[in-house]
C-alpha cells in the first residue's frame, strides 16, 4: 500500500513512530468525457479569461476571494508554513467511548503501522487501548487540512478516522419539510415494528454487493465485445396509498416458507385415557386452546314396561 503520511502519535510524552495508509478505496467506475463527432477524448484547459492564454502551473497561486471579484493571494510557502507545526504529529487529546460519537461524524479511514523502532510503543498503545475499550481522539493534518480524528483498535491494527469539527456538520433545523407533532397510528407501528424485526440478522458485509457497477462493467464487457446493449425500461413505482396493506404484503413477502417435506411434519402425538380427560377438563374450564363450554347432554327417553298384571 502506498504511504500517505508519516509521523508520530503522542499522548502524554510517550510518542508512537507511525505511517498512515488509506483503509480504503473507491472502485468507481472513471468515465472521461468525449467528442462525439471523432470519439477523442477532451481535455481541460487552465486559460486565464482575461489574458485570453493557457497558463502553466509554475504561474498559479492559491487566493481567497473575500469580495466578489476581489482576492487575498497565498504563496504555497505560506500555507506550508501554517500547517507545519501540526504536520508530522498526531496528538491524543481525549479518550472516550466508541458509542459517544454519532457516525454522522466519520469521514475516512486509515491503517497506522509503527514506523522504525516504534513497534514496542505501537503494541503498548494498541493493547491499553484494547483492553480499556476506549478510542483516542485527536487532532492530524493532511495535505495541509486540518481536521478531528479518532484513534482505535480494528483487529491488531492502529487505525484512525478523521472526523469532521462540530461546526462543519449542518444543524437539523436547516431540513426542510421534517414533520412536526405527527401522529402513529399504533397497529401500523406495531406492524412497522414486527417488519423489522424480521428483516433483523447480524451485520455481514460480504453479503452486500454493489449492484450499479456489476451492470456497469457486464454493459462495458458487452460493448467492447461489439454487441448490442438493450436495456429494459425500468417498472413504474406507483404512489403507496394505503400503509397497512403495503406492511401486510411486505412481511408477507418475508417470512420464511412453509416446510413440506413429509419427513419434517410433526408426527401425531399418542393420547392417553388421562391426557384426553385433562383436555376435557381444560375445555370444559375455558383454560385449554378451545374455550367453548360443555356441550349440552342428549336426553333419551327409556321405553316403558308394559304392565300385564291383572
Amino acid at each position: 500500500m502506498h504511504t500517505v503520511w508519516k509521523g508520530a502519535i503522542s499522548f502524554g510524552l510517550v510518542h508512537v513512530p507511525v505511517k498512515m495508509f488509506s483503509a480504503t478505496e473507491d472502485k468507481d467506475i472513471s468515465m472521461r468525457y468525449v467528442h462525439k463527432v471523432c470519439g477523442s477524448p477532451l481535455s481541460y484547459v487552465r486559460k486565464c479569461p482575461v489574458c485570453e492564454e493557457e497558463v502553466g502551473w509554475e504561474e498559479i497561486n492559491k487566493g481567497y476571494e473575500y469580495e466578489k471579484g476581489k482576492f487575498v493571494l497565498f504563496e504555497k510557502e505560506e500555507l506550508e508554513q501554517l500547517s507545519e507545526q501540526n504536520s508530522k504529529n498526531i496528538t491524543i487529546l481525549d479518550f472516550v467511548d466508541l458509542t459517544e460519537i454519532d457516525p454522522i461524524y466519520f469521514q475516512k479511514t486509515y491503517y497506522l503501522s509503527p514506523d522504525q523502532a516504534g513497534a514496542n510503543a505501537y503494541r503498548l498503545l494498541l493493547e491499553a487501548m484494547r483492553q480499556s475499550g476506549k478510542i483516542g481522539i485527536a487532532k492530524i493534518a493532511i495535505r495541509s487540512k486540518s481536521s478531528m480524528a479518532a484513534i482505535r483498535v480494528i483487529d491488531e491494527c492502529l487505525a484512525i478516522e478523521t472526523i469532521f469539527y462540530p461546526d462543519e456538520i449542518r444543524p437539523i433545523s436547516q431540513v426542510p419539510n421534517l414533520p412536526e407533532n405527527a401522529v402513529v397510528n399504533d397497529k401500523e407501528l406495531t406492524m412497522a415494528r414486527m417488519l423489522i424485526e424480521q428483516l433483523s440478522s447480524p451485520f455481514d458485509p460480504q453479503k452486500y454487493n454493489d449492484d450499479y457497477r456489476e451492470r456497469l462493467q457486464g454493459m462495458i464487457s458487452s460493448k467492447v465485445a461489439g454487441e448490442e446493449v438493450k436495456i429494459a425500461p425500468a417498472r413504474q413505482e406507483t404512489n403507496v396509498v394505503d400503509l397497512m396493506a403495503a406492511l401486510q404484503a411486505s412481511i408477507e413477502a418475508v417470512k420464511p416458507p412453509i416446510a413440506t417435506d413429509p419427513g419434517t411434519t410433526p408426527k401425531p402425538r399418542k393420547t392417553t385415557r388421562k391426557t384426553a380427560a385433562k383436555e376435557a377438563t381444560a375445555k370444559v374450564s375455558g383454560e385449554g386452546p378451545e374455550l367453548e363450554g360443555p356441550k349440552p347432554k342428549r336426553r333419551t327417553t327409556k321405553s316403558k314396561k308394559t304392565d300385564t298384571g291383572s
